[in-house]
């Protein structure tokens, strides 16, 4: 027996290595072959799978499946369905291929990673029908139904499967159900109908079982939640189906099948939300949140220009460029469908109606073809426009936050879909006036939304999601704020009311955890509010609430709870969002300090942070990024986002013998000398805060990088250096512009020593000190040249620019050394071509005169793109050295 499995396992691998082959046969580049090869070539492939469907007892291997769905995908990626109908053995393997997946859904458990696979294939498959031209017959809109009702039968069967045997919920992945479902939504719109037709029936069915459950005296938890899994995998489904609409291929009778579906879940909401908060199912709420941010994105987006909406007959009036069609609501749905041509024709028709059972007479106005999704919406329903199904969504989103506190991922679903809705200043306008959202504005406190507690039944990481919360908030506040100080004092009045409560307990018996987990609340809140705050007006008002009394209390937090990375995370990215000057929102008055107030307390918060986490002294691995880093980071984010506002003028603190600005770069450096080299590349957020600022720095305060001592300036100018072959272009972007401004500096100073006027002497002192430093150390700017021109001729470069600009000025500060590298890449190169790279460089250099100005700095950046072309060219023609070997870093 063992030997027949040893046997086995190694027939399969290698069935697995001869499927592998034929992913990259089908690979294959088009362009090798000519028309008539090409058709001969996949007839060939074709033939293929043909007969390994027609004998698929090798594909019961999960592995050797797996690249036979691989195989099947790589057909349609590298050739066009207009190819593929014209083989001849076309229908019957589209109906062998068919088959095939059917049975691979059905079996949902077996290899599910392989679904992706044909899914790409049917979903490239169908939206290629557009395009093509031959008159063969495709055949998908026999089998791509039968898809699509494969896959949502398939995922409903497995719903009590899962439950009884407690195996691994497919829900629960949503990243590869979204991908899934974004696959199917393609593969449903072909013979739309029909996959209507099938999820009404479903879902009928489905929610009738449920409401019989619900009612009976004896009720069953396991079926409850068998029918609640089905109805979430239908919700999906609908709200994917919804999501899929296209506006250039869909027709009034596919939005009015949306309609139809549409109503279904709408009146689940209702259903569900009237069990609160006795009972709630997870899965479903999060299902209905997917359908109400795709039926948002389709039908009530900003992007709709033009919405349907229905008035009372004595409002009825042409409005718009459009032409408006006038129809009478009745129970009869059908009437909506068969106005589609006069739409199209643009021709104005007032439809009447008369129903003795309908006790008052709605018109509906539609302009473009979205009209006909209310229309259904409004006869069963009674929403009618985009404005009532905001008001059902923010009633939605209440409802969650309400009775849904407990559930994380319902909370932040849930705040995700409030933020998409707050951005848009149509849609905003829209949501102030309903007043679910006025009872938001003025009741955002934990009575109301348990949420925004802090009570020990919640964990610190619930307290994130109220960041989203807040600027969503925020934002709607804005809508109406203006210049109304009263209306802000009394949003913000939970949050004095919690500041206040702080600052007595810490006056008092000072309980810490109670204190702690208030203030992450406190600034995780404000940090929400402060991102939303885009204009000067407001954000002076907030500057104004919370500075000077309350900022002082995050002082004291930090000092307090340093090594606490939960509390001091919140409050540096707090003070971080602060010192941004979006929409230049800090350029406060001429006659206020705020600006200069607000760095203070900045410099005051990194510097009692910085020199604090310094004496925790080393960390293990596992510890030195949550305990350290992060907080590093967070902290160069905030000093780079002050440097760079140009809301303060630095000169005034030395001119003052205001020491704030020199202790805040002294701890800048402290911080950057207690982490290694590798770390700083190795964290993203933490090389992509350093490098950042570091540029601000060399940019407009030289003076403080001269008066470094050497090994601060050579562990600077090594991080540099190692940055430059950084893969993350914003990192190599920011060196490169960083030791641009060195060389600049070193540059121009030079320049000044050779005139030897008296007035230069005093200003060069600084430039002294750092051309002294790079005569002790020259291979230092030598290694950054080596690795500059290694860039240019070896590597793809992708921020030539950038690269260009310190470049010449290495060049030029370093003649002989640049010389000596041109000779070394020559000389490794076959005679016949060194004359071809000779001509190369002195191309490179030709028009460039021996100075740092604009107008020669892009007479050498355009040099060195010709330059890069053809030492490309050159080195890749026959007889050239292996490229491999002219690193000139060796």
């Amino acid at each position: 027996m063992l030997s027949q499995l040893v046997s086995d396992t190694v027939i399969y691998t290698q069935i697995m290595m001869a499927l592998s082959c034929l992913v990259q046969f089908a690979s294959t580049r088009r362009s090798l072959f000519s028309n008539p090869e090409r058709a001969k070539y996949l007839g060939n492939l074709i033939k293929g799978v043909k007969q390994i469907l027609e004998n698929p007892q090798g594909l019961s291997d999960p592995g050797t499946y797996h690249e036979f769905c691989r195989f099947l995908a790589r057909l349609k990626t590298n050739y066009q369905l207009g190819e593929l109908v014209m083989v001849k053995d076309y229908p019957e393997v589209i109906r062998l291929i068919a088959n095939f997946t059917i049975t691979s859904l059905q079996h949902w458990e077996f290899a599910p990673n392989s679904v992706h696979y044909l899914l790409t294939l049917w979903q490239r498959m169908v939206a290629s029908v557009p395009f093509v031209k031959t008159a063969e017959p495709h055949l998908l809109d026999t089998y791509a139904p039968e898809i699509t009702k494969a896959y949502i039968t398939s995922r409903l069967d497995c719903v009590p499967v899962v439950i009884r045997d407690g195996l691994e919920d497919p829900l629960d992945d949503t990243a590869t159900v979204f991908q899934q479902l974004e696959q199917l939504c393609t593969v449903s719109r072909c013979e739309y109908e029909k996959t209507c037709t099938l999820l009404v029936q479903l879902f009928d069915q489905n929610a009738q079982n449920y409401q019989k459950l619900l009612h009976s005296s004896s009720r069953n938890p396991l079926e409850i939640t068998v029918q609640e899994g089905r109805l979430a995998w239908l919700v999906y489904f609908v709200g994917t189906f919804v999501g899929g609409r296209l506006t250039y291929t869909s027709t009034d009778e596919h939005d009015a099948m949306d309609g139809e579906l549409s109503c279904r879940v709408f009146q689940l909401i209702s259903l569900m939300d009237a069990q609160l908060p006795q009972s709630s199912n997870e899965k479903v709420e999060l299902a209905i949140l997917w359908f109400l941010d795709q039926f948002r994105k389709t039908y009530v987006g900003d992007q709709l220009q033009h919405t349907s909406k229905v008035l009372q007959e004595s409002q009825v009036g042409i409005g718009f460029s459009g032409v408006w069609i006038y129809l009478v609501l009745m129970k009869n749905f059908n009437i909506c469908c068969k106005i589609l041509f006069l739409l199209r024709q643009h021709v104005a028709v007032k439809l009447y109606m008369q129903d003795k059972n309908v006790t008052s007479r709605t018109w509906l106005v539609l302009s473009g073809t979205t009209g006909m999704v209310y229309a259904r919406m409004s006869e069963v329903l009674g929403i009618t426009d985009d404005n009532h199904v905001l008001e059902t969504f923010m009633t939605k989103i209440v409802t969650n936050l309400k009775y849904r506190g407990r559930c994380e991922s319902v909370i932040l679903r849930t705040l995700q879909f409030l933020n998409d809705l707050s951005v848009g200043y149509s849609l905003l306008k829209k949501l102030v006036k309903i007043e679910a959202v006025k009872f938001m504005l003025q009741n955002h406190t934990s009575k109301h939304f348990p949420f925004l507690g802090i009570s020990d039944n919640y964990s610190l990481s619930d307290l994130r999601c109220r960041t989203m919360f807040y600027t969503a908030l925020t934002r709607l506040l804005m809508v109406d704020l203006g210049e109304d100080e009263d209306e802000f004092e009394n949003f913000m009045l939970p949050l004095t009311v919690s500041f206040e409560s702080v600052t007595q307990i810490f006056n008092s018996s000072f309980e810490q955890e109670e204190a702690k987990r208030m203030l992450i609340g406190l600034a995780r809140d404000l940090r929400g509010i402060a991102f939303a705050l885009n204009t000067k007006t407001s954000y002076t008002m907030l500057f104004d609430w919370i500075y000077p009394a309350y900022i002082s209390v995050l002082q004291r937090a930090i000092e307090l709870w340093y090594q606490e990375p939960a509390c001091t995370t919140p409050i540096l990215k707090l003070m971080a969002e602060f010192m941004q000057n979006r929409s230049q929102r800090l350029n406060f008055d001429v006659s206020s300090p705020n600006g200069i107030l607000l760095f203070r307390e900045a410099s005051k918060m990194i510097c009692t942070y910085g020199n604090q986490i310094l004496s925790l002294g080393t960390l293990s691995k596992d510890q030195v990024y949550p305990l350290k880093l992060k907080g590093i980071s967070i902290c160069y984010s905030a000093l780079k986002s002050a440097l760079c506002g140009n809301y303060v003028s630095f000169g005034v603190f030395k001119l003052y013998g205001d020491n704030h600005f020199d202790n805040v770069l002294q701890a800048f450096v402290k911080m950057l000398l207690s982490v290694s080299h590798s770390d700083l590349l190795q964290y993203r957020k933490l090389s992509q805060s350093y490098y950042p600022l570091l540029e601000c720095v060399t940019q407009d305060h030289m003076s403080f990088i001269t008066s470094l001592e050497p090994r601060v300036l050579i562990y600077i100018l090594t991080s540099i250096s190692e940055g430059l072959t950084a893969i993350d272009t914003i990192v190599s972007s920011s060196c490169c512009a960083s030791l641009d401004y060195i060389v600049t500096y070193l540059f121009k100073h030079i320049a000044k020593e050779g005139k030897k006027t008296l007035r230069c002497r005093e200003i060069s002192q600084d430039g002294q000190r750092l051309f002294n430093f790079m005569q002790q150390n020259p291979e230092v700017l030598q290694q950054m040249m080596s690795i500059l021109m290694n860039t240019i001729i070896f590597e793809d470069c992708r921020n030539q620019w950038s690269v260009s600009r310190p470049l010449l000025g290495l060049i030029l500060l370093n003649e002989k050394y640049f010389s000596e590298l041109r000779a070394t890449l020559i000389n490794s190169q076959p005679d016949s071509k060194r004359e071809v790279l000779d001509q190369c460089f002195r191309n490179l250099m030709e028009g460039v005169e021996q100075n740092l100005l604009v107008k020669n700095r892009d007479r050498f950046t355009q040099n060195m793109s010709v330059f890069r072309r053809d030492m490309a060219e050159a080195l890749r023609s026959e007889g050239a050295s292996d490229p491999g070997s002219l690193d000139m870093m060796s």
